[in-house]
């Protein structure tokens, strides 16, 4: 077996087993048995589970933040001044774009899970690792909407941001579930792409309201 591969196949088991049953009651037994590996492989490729923690975030985190950045290049080019709309637009265009929904949709969910659990599982290893490698699109993410309400403390900055993700986290989260409720309920159905558009003026109500 390639070293890619095993690589590929540690991370995939991790992610899986990891938004199934949390970081702490996931063993690295457990990964290396669905892996189909070793212990020493994944010593070898990620040294503890704390750092198969971070890489599985960073596999999709790295590539995202580079889109996103090139999607805030072109909103800054565009206007000096955008609308935080335009702002979350981009975001979700980011999530959304590049991938075949199927895939996308599944690991959407998948990392909104795993993103809840890195609120309510203690996991400070991960909060500075997050930092580390990815505080500046988040700080540029924020100062868009420092620029466009000047008023707001930064401690309601802090909260309102934090009630944002834990709304995205668990509508995404739970998609399927809430996607066959609507059904039930409404009688009609939604893609990702439709509950997007509906989550992005409320996000911008609860951000902006004055």
């Amino acid at each position: 077996m390639s070293q890619p591969d095993t690589v590929t196949r540690i991370l995939d088991a991790a992610e899986e087993l990891f938004a199934e049953k949390g970081f702490s009651e996931t063993s690295l037994r457990m990964i290396t048995t669905k892996a189909e590996v070793n212990l020493a492989a994944v010593n070898y490729h990620f040294g503890s589970k704390k750092e198969l923690v971070q890489a599985v975030f960073g596999r999709f985190l790295t590539p995202f933040t580079v889109k996103l950045d090139k999607e805030l290049d072109k909103l800054s080019e565009t206007t000096s001044e955008p609308r935080f709309h335009d702002v979350l637009g981009a975001l979700v265009k980011t999530m959304l774009v590049g991938v075949e929904p199927e895939v996308r949709d599944q690991k959407l969910s998948v990392f909104m899970r795993l993103l809840g659990l890195a609120y309510t599982q203690a996991q400070g290893h991960l909060r500075r690792f997050l930092f580390a490698h990815y505080a500046a699109t988040y700080m540029r993410f924020i100062s868009y909407l420092k620029q466009a309400h000047p008023e707001l403390s930064s401690k309601e900055i802090f909260w309102r941001i934090h009630f944002a993700i834990g709304s995205v986290v668990f509508t995404m989260s739970s998609f399927e579930v809430l996607r066959n409720m609507a059904i039930e309920d409404t009688g009609t159905d939604s893609s990702v792409e439709d509950v997007m558009g509906l989550l992005i003026p409320f996000l911008c109500a609860a951000l902006e309201q004055k």
